[in-house]
């Protein structure tokens, strides 16, 4: 890679790290990712913080990179087994409160991918709040990057067994 496009990339990574704002909401530390260069589906993951003023939802998120973009969240069957599901009514952000979504918890799913994530791709999503409307950020491809404390070790590729099930 030549010195001109390490320091492309240096500066497009800065400027994606820095949080996006509006209305009160606060998006920071987004990152997306998929389980291998030709998976079918992928996810977000990002720290909301909602400085509003009021209790806030993320109802949806948009993206042109999927056929499909849900919220999803993990759930214990009882047996054991994490579940992953589409969660229609969102998530509930209190007023000067935080929602995590994360590795193995809440987050953005991307379902028939229509191109790869390769690392460093930047990921436009949209997402939707019930009071605060639309917020667009801008979301760096980061494959190398290894769960949290909510990874489960669920990996993203059982989305595209779900994925031919549900079509």
């Amino acid at each position: 890679m030549s010195l001109k496009s390490t320091l492309l990339v240096a500066v497009a990574s800065a400027f994606a790290a820095l949080p996006a704002f509006a209305d009160g909401i606060m998006v920071q530390d987004a990152y997306a990712r998929s389980a291998t260069p030709t998976a079918k589906t992928g996810a977000a993951f990002m720290m909301i913080m909602n400085h509003s003023g009021s209790d806030d939802r993320l109802i949806d998120a948009r993206a042109d990179v999927a056929k499909r973009v849900e919220l999803h969240t993990h759930k214990d069957n009882g047996e054991g087994v994490m579940q992953m599901l589409h969660v229609k009514e969102g998530f509930a952000i209190a007023d000067g409160e935080m929602l995590s979504l994360e590795r193995g918890g809440h987050h953005v799913m991307f379902m028939g991918l229509t191109e790869p994530f390769t690392q460093d791709k930047m990921v436009p999503v949209t997402l939707v709040f019930e009071k605060a409307g639309e917020v667009v950020v801008e979301i760096p491809v980061d494959l190398a990057r290894k769960g949290g404390h909510g990874d489960h070790g669920h990996k993203h590729g059982d989305h595209d067994k779900m994925m031919k099930k549900s079509n």
